[in-house]
């Protein structure tokens, strides 16, 4: 029963964290108005924790890998909390977007710790269903900032946005560096990577580049979905935040099946290509929905919100289990590093194209990215390193 208990410590800290690194877009009409910017911008100020966590991810897995989870979890999430109460207080664009740099740099931390949580508590039998509740987190961080931040932003503005991300950051820093403790003894089969660097394995750059196409679509629905709901079909910012509220509590359940889906057949890389087919087909119908502006296209962007996502547990898992337990924390740092990256670079030329072209042509980027990834996806690499 321990083992849940370390999962549900780094669950929270993950989900806590989340409502200040990925939640802001929620918010994304009340960044426009409380600094005047146009939308790109205000797509760089929401997404700016992601320039830190750019930084530190593969500094946090380090630091994971040689002392643990509880130090780092405690300390990174503790430090996003006062890095996100420091932001209510000031009003210059550059210094809120260089504190919600700081403030991504520091609660990383959670995006890797408690993906180690998974490879280190659990046999490999229980991990994709582990690793589905560990990936809850975001969905379950998102789905709290959908119902919570968009009301919180039309009382208290902004600074009471931010003020709830610092308040949540802080009780799970204290949870974590509480309770959080290691495991009782080495795990079986923790990976297959080979002695020295896993990065001799073609399969886990293939993960890695998988994950970093999956990631476009994602940015794209997340980003800029209340927006969409807001410009282009009249929604109130609020009914457009629940409606991702719901969303993502959906896209949590569809992880957990896609975990335990990934248990029973003992192969992480197949669900995740079906996942991929079936967002494509997602991505079409939402495209043409939001092109003729019909009532398709909010109910293609909340199962777009949902089947996004749905698929990333599945990479992140497969890629830690290629590393093996010396190297899980550095290599899951890597990964996200790759996704945030290229969501950085995603989120304003995004917000450039709809600008220009509208709605329609950002989710069809997010298709053709989908589309890019089949090849790329390891299916022949896993099946011969499981027979």
């Amino acid at each position: 029963m321990k083992r849940w208990l370390m999962l549900a410590l780094g669950v929270n800290a993950h989900a806590s964290v989340t409502l200040g690194l990925f939640g802001l877009p929620l918010v994304m009409p009340e960044i426009q108005r409380h600094f005047g910017v146009p939308l790109p911008l205000a797509g760089i100020i929401a997404n700016a924790p992601a320039i830190g966590i750019l930084s530190a991810l593969v500094a946090w897995g380090a630091l994971a890998d040689r002392h643990g989870e509880r130090l780092i979890l405690g300390t990174g999430v503790g430090l996003a909390a006062v890095s996100f109460a420091a932001v209510a207080f000031v009003s210059q664009t550059w210094a809120v977007i260089a504190l919600l740099a700081v403030a991504g740099a520091a609660g990383s931390a959670a995006m890797v710790g408690g993906g180690r949580i998974v490879l280190r508590w659990f046999e490999p039998p229980e991990r994709g269903l582990a690793m589905g509740l560990r990936q809850v987190s975001f969905t379950l961080g998102m789905a709290i900032g959908a119902f919570a931040l968009p009301p919180v932003a039309g009382a208290y503005g902004l600074p009471g946005v931010l003020t709830v991300c610092a308040a949540a950051s802080l009780v799970a820093a204290v949870l974590a560096a509480l309770f959080l403790s290691e495991p009782p003894h080495e795990i079986s089969g923790s990976g297959a990577a080979p002695a020295g660097t896993p990065y001799r394995q073609p399969a886990l750059w293939r993960v890695h580049a998988t994950s970093a196409l999956h990631v476009v679509p994602q940015i794209v629905v997340s980003t800029y979905g209340v927006t969409c709901l807001v410009r282009l079909y009249g929604w109130d910012s609020v009914a457009a935040g629940q409606l991702f509220g719901v969303a993502a509590i959906g896209g949590a359940a569809v992880r957990i099946a896609a975990g335990r889906w990934s248990d029973r057949t003992g192969l992480r890389m197949r669900p995740l290509l079906l996942i991929t087919l079936a967002t494509m087909g997602v991505l079409v119908l939402l495209a043409a929905g939001t092109l003729t502006r019909t009532w398709l296209g909010p109910v293609m962007l909340a199962l777009a919100a949902i089947m996004t996502v749905a698929g990333n547990g599945l990479a992140y898992l497969a890629a830690g289990e290629l590393a093996g337990p010396a190297w899980a924390g550095r290599v899951l740092g890597t990964h996200n590093t790759v996704q945030n990256t290229v969501s950085l670079i995603a989120t304003p030329l995004a917000g450039v194209v709809i600008e220009h072209a509208g709605f329609w042509a950002g989710f069809t980027v997010g298709l053709g990215c989908a589309l890019l990834s089949l090849p790329v996806i390891p299916l022949r690499a896993e099946r011969a390193r499981l027979s």
